[in-house]
């Protein structure tokens, strides 16, 4: 693997991995903050831009962190009922990250994604120093929606809109960041445009919200921001792109990608590209990163990807009834308590063998 790649690697086995980290900095899904010096002074490879960012804005690398948590969630989350299920077991993961797979496409790109999507929102919650709301002075008025009441109503750009380019720009700097050496690596060219296609994915949807001003409810005055998607509108249509994902190989000049097949269109900026076909994930295999299904919980009904037929690999499944504990009988107690009784519950749950 080329210097671009190995940096990247380096930076998602410090960030996404705990059990590679002196201390277990932080862990996923924990309320354990990351120290930004932490990442900069441990992480060697880390070179240029990143470096500078190390250097000079600490407070955007912990942010940095934050959305690499909020990707690695989303993953896990899109990837519940699939047979890889976004395990984030360091052994098995940074061998995913190491080959050129449809998912190894949706993890950088998800993780773009997340960390464009943290930083814009630390700067519209006035948490970021270089950062504020969206300046739209400059910005033609939004066009009024048509419908009865709204003639005559005036608009302005207000309110505080999200400055997604500031988190565009400073994603791009940090997951980006690739040597010289590596410009024409053909996985730097394909981890660079699952990047991209990560925070496209959020800078190009976003929406507009506006808010209504007047006496008596009338809307004489309407003011408008530009907010982002929520992040699993953007989990949610990566996830389509994964689906219909772009194989590709490096062309003759070690400069483009060509799509793989006869007559097939050449992939958008959105799309996620890969140059290597998935392994089944039906076993156990540290080679390919597969933690296998045997012991998933699966739906013996369904006939998409979270049913026993599929997620079990033809193996079959075992029914299994567990005794699971829950709140209820819950009461509102003034002021201000809720008070819930713990009640068990037997449940029945297919298991793939």
């Amino acid at each position: 693997m080329l210097p671009s790649s190995r940096t990247q690697l380096g930076l998602f086995f410090i960030l996404l991995c705990p059990a590679n980290i002196i201390g277990l900095w932080w862990a996923v899904g924990s309320p354990l903050v990351m120290d930004p010096n932490s990442i900069c002074r441990k992480t060697k490879r880390l070179a240029g831009k990143q470096a500078e960012l190390c250097q000079l804005e600490p407070e955007i690398v912990q942010e940095v962190a934050k959305g690499t948590k909020l990707g690695v969630r989303e993953c896990q989350y899109q990837f519940r009922f699939r047979r890889w299920n976004c395990t984030s077991h360091s052994k098995y993961f940074g061998k995913i990250l190491q080959q050129d797979i449809r998912e190894t496409a949706f993890v950088y790109a998800i993780t773009a994604a997340g960390v464009s999507h943290a930083i814009t929102q630390a700067c519209s919650m006035g948490e970021l120093l270089q950062c504020g709301c969206e300046l739209t002075r400059s910005r033609a008025p939004p066009s009024p929606t048509a419908g009865p009441g709204m003639e005559g109503t005036a608009w302005e750009w207000g309110g505080c809109g999200d400055d997604v380019q500031f988190g565009y720009e400073k994603s791009q700097q940090f997951m980006d960041a690739k040597s010289k050496k590596g410009k024409n690596d053909i996985r730097a060219l394909i981890d660079l445009h699952n990047n991209e296609a990560g925070r496209l994915a959020v800078r190009s949807y976003m929406r507009t919200e506006c808010k209504c001003h007047g006496l008596s409810g009338s809307c004489t005055l309407r003011t408008c921001w530009r907010k982002m998607p929520h992040f699993r509108e953007v989990g949610d249509r990566l996830l389509e792109r994964f689906n219909g994902a772009f194989k590709v190989m490096g062309g003759n000049d070690g400069k483009t990608l060509i799509p793989v097949g006869d007559n097939i269109k050449p992939p958008d900026k959105q799309d996620l590209i890969y140059s290597a076909d998935s392994p089944d994930f039906c076993s156990a295999n540290r080679k390919t990163g597969s933690l296998g299904t045997r012991g998933r919980v699966c739906n013996s009904t369904a006939m998409d990807t979270s049913g026993c037929d599929l997620l079990c690999c033809g193996r079959g499944h075992r029914d299994e009834t567990v005794v699971l504990e829950e709140n209820c009988l819950c009461r509102f107690h003034w002021c201000c308590v809720v008070q819930c009784r713990k009640c068990s519950v037997r449940q029945e749950l297919s298991l793939c063998v």
